[in-house]
């Protein structure tokens, strides 16, 4: 089973991906055009044409997993966008929020990582 982990680095692709793509051709698009190894742990999101469908493929260390959601109704209104990048990195509770159609630019949650240090 896949759990998303506050650990978890996320890379979000800004162009829409072709769905009929399978795992093989995902890993392909993160090497060629993301710049990243698919190997490397790294959570990937892509979504479709009309945004109505997401599908995240991450590696777990013994194989790949593909998840796809596709809306019932609607649109995922949020999506980066750039000129010059093809991906984006957001935080995993923002793939969380993303996940729930939701916009990840405007969730709040604590960081990721700060110093801890004696009270007093």
């Amino acid at each position: 089973m896949i759990q998303i982990t506050p650990q978890m680095r996320v890379v979000v692709a800004v162009e829409p991906a072709d769905f009929r793509r399978g795992i093989d051709g995902l890993a392909r698009l993160c090497k060629e055009t993301l710049k990243h190894d698919p190997f490397g742990g790294w959570v990937f999101v892509f979504r479709n044409r009309r945004a109505t469908a997401v599908k995240v493929l991450v590696y777990d260390g013994q194989g790949f997993w593909l998840c796809h959601k596709r809306l019932s109704s609607g649109r995922f209104r949020w999506w980066p966008t750039s000129r010059t990048k093809a991906a984006t990195t957001l935080a995993a509770h923002q793939l969380q929020v993303l996940l729930s159609a939701g916009n990840p630019e405007v969730s709040q949650a604590a960081l990721s990582w700060r110093p801890v240090g004696p009270i007093g």
